[in-house]
């Protein structure tokens, strides 16, 4: 038992020396000793070690066996319990013969203690079979407090963080922004022994090309927009405080609630409207770029885009001291139109603002124009003296339902307002910003390297992958190769098989309680792990690519159904690919769906 601590302990951290050898190991919670010990007569190294660390001292020790003789007994074992074909040559013995004994009780844990050894049975490299079923492990994430987070634990970012053991409190007046699932630099997983994810990623650096998130936004993030590779690699190198890598970060959002956020330029014709009815953004506009929006030809895409461009540069352009000027009358005129009174039952309403001084009336005011006053309000709330909060003036401004998504490319502005996300992206953490933040603004490269383009993106509900009794999958897939996440849904009393990926991938619980184990893959060969955790709210696991299936499991009592996201390396880009090509109008039609 001491000799398989020492060997299990080693291969799981994948050091020659175990990272509890000379320090006490801590002790476990009832937790984790159901994730440690399966089932009654299925032992694994993990239950042999933990027996070992609560052994009696005063109990004798066996003598130590080493790798050779452990795979002897197991052979042997092998051997009388295989059926006569199998068994006419002990030394030539069947590897289907092997594999059956590793369903023996404690036999089949000695046979994973073997496989660590890198023995070898009857000609087969358990240590290569264990590796090639693959593994789960249990993440602790990263987590940011930026200022804009939901507080306390309002923010689903603090309740998952809590449960998955990275923080062991909730303060009440801190903000939990984000939770980070992956291998960057900036805020890399964590296994449970605080080993870091990269040391147990196959691939260059140990890396994953992906980050996997979950967004609590209590107030505005700041306008922004993320670079292409290109403009990546010259940002990282000429300042890398600012920019910690040399990436791209395309990026796709999942609402986990009613998300708002502010994507895209909206379309020529509504900046015009804007001008129009609201003298205070244009006064923060020269005159020659107003005049490109009211002669741009409706079908010339190239005047649009200049006409834009020509708005947009002037605005960022504006004297602080003016553009701070002109939002606070526009927020002095917005509070009063929309100033609230007493019907005669007692219930508020909002006033129709008064004719303004150019004739307009307010009763030709447009649904997405009052939705407009009221983000300028909130937002000039939220950053008082920022010109930023006049940002719905030239972005679509959307509200998501929960499961809804959308895809932001690189060099789209956009700025995420309120509400909780899953979100995954390429594995950057590079934003340039240019407004509602108190954090560096770089406002002439994101002047410089956006593309113009008009319309907000598409909202999408994600594919059906799969429905079965009890159980469902979604699919939302981005067109870029990096990443794509699946969500399932497991209703109480009932399960459901992942099958196994060539590529690794991450799991997060966000809803619901279940358990997992693992099940032989599509080759049929018994897993050599029994991989049995508790699901709850914020447990996240790093599964390894391999041959071995895991099974999501919903309790019959349970009072709603387990839903589980996962992400991984896209295995269906050629098909998104295909689909936005189908779509021409994609990149300037999609911001017409909930878009304000």
């Amino acid at each position: 038992v001491s000799q398989l601590s020492t060997t299990v302990s080693a291969s799981r951290a994948g050091l020659g020396t175990p990272p509890c050898a000379d320090a006490p190991c801590r002790p476990q919670t009832d937790r984790q000793q159901r994730d440690t010990f399966p089932a009654p007569g299925r032992q694994t190294p993990e239950s042999l070690v933990a027996a070992a660390r609560h052994r009696d001292p005063k109990e004798a020790t066996p003598p130590p066996q080493n790798s050779s003789s452990m795979a002897s007994s197991i052979l042997l074992s092998a051997t009388k319990n295989a059926p006569a074909a199998d068994t006419a040559d002990p030394e030539t013995i069947s590897p289907k013969a092997v594999l059956r004994t590793v369903s023996n009780g404690n036999l089949g844990a000695q046979l994973e203690a073997a496989a660590m050894n890198g023995s070898e049975i009857g000609g087969v490299d358990l240590r290569d079979k264990a590796k090639r079923q693959g593994r789960v492990y249990r993440l602790r994430p990263a987590v940011k407090q930026y200022a804009w987070g939901i507080r306390g634990a309002d923010s689903r970012v603090s309740r998952y963080a809590l449960e998955s053991g990275t923080i062991q409190s909730i303060d009440p007046s801190a903000p939990y922004a984000e939770l980070w699932l992956g291998t960057h630099q900036s805020g890399p997983s964590l296994l449970d022994d605080g080993t870091e994810l990269c040391l147990v990623v196959e691939g260059p650096g140990g890396q994953l090309p992906w980050l996997f998130k979950v967004l609590s936004a209590g107030k505005a993030l700041s306008i922004q927009a993320h670079p292409d590779k290109a403009l990546a690699e010259k940002l990282h190198a000429t300042n890398p405080d600012q920019y910690k890598d040399a990436n791209h970060k395309p990026e796709m959002a999942i609402a986990l609630t009613p998300f708002e956020a502010m994507c895209g330029f909206r379309r020529l014709s509504e900046i015009a409207v804007n001008l129009r009815r609201h003298r205070e953004f244009a006064a923060c506009i020269d005159i020659e770029a107003q005049l490109k929006v009211f002669t741009a030809s409706p079908v010339d895409e190239a005047e649009q885009r200049a006409a834009l461009t020509a708005v947009f540069e002037s605005f960022m352009a504006c004297p602080v001291e003016k553009s701070r000027a002109e939002l606070a009358k526009l927020v002095k005129r917005l509070r009063s139109e929309q100033s609230g009174t007493l019907r005669g039952s007692g219930a508020t309403h909002i006033n129709p603002p008064a004719d303004d001084a150019s004739g307009a009336s307010s009763a030709a005011e447009s649904p997405w124009e009052r939705k407009a006053a009221r983000a300028i309000l909130r937002l000039a709330e939220q950053f008082p003296g920022d010109c930023g909060a006049m940002a719905p003036l030239f972005l679509n401004y959307l509200l998501i339902a929960p499961g809804e998504s959308f895809f932001m490319a690189a060099n789209e502005p956009h700025a995420y307002v309120a509400g909780e996300i899953l979100e995954c992206m390429a594995c950057s953490d590079n934003v340039v910003r240019a407004g509602l933040t108190p954090k560096h603004k770089d406002v002439r490269n994101l002047v410089d390297m956006l593309t113009y383009t008009m319309g907000g993106p598409d909202i999408e509900f994600g594919v059906l992958e799969h429905e079965a009794e009890g159980s469902h999958t979604l699919r939302y897939t981005p067109p870029v190769p990096e990443f794509e996440v699946l969500v399932t849904t497991v209703e109480p009393g009932n399960e459901y098989k992942l099958d196994p990926v060539d590529v690794p991938s991450i799991l997060i619980c966000v809803e619901g309680l279940g358990t997992t184990r693992s099940a032989p893959g599509p080759d049929g060969v018994a897993p050599l792990r029994a991989h049995q955790f508790d699901l709850r709210p914020g447990q996240a696991f790093f599964v390894t690519k391999g041959t071995i299936s895991l099974v999501l499991v919903c309790a019959k009592d349970a009072k709603g159904p387990l839903r589980v996201a996962r992400a991984r390396e896209n295995l269906h880009f050629g098909d998104a690919r295909a689909g936005l090509a189908d779509d021409d109008d994609a990149a300037t039609s999609g911001g017409g769906i909930r878009a304000a």
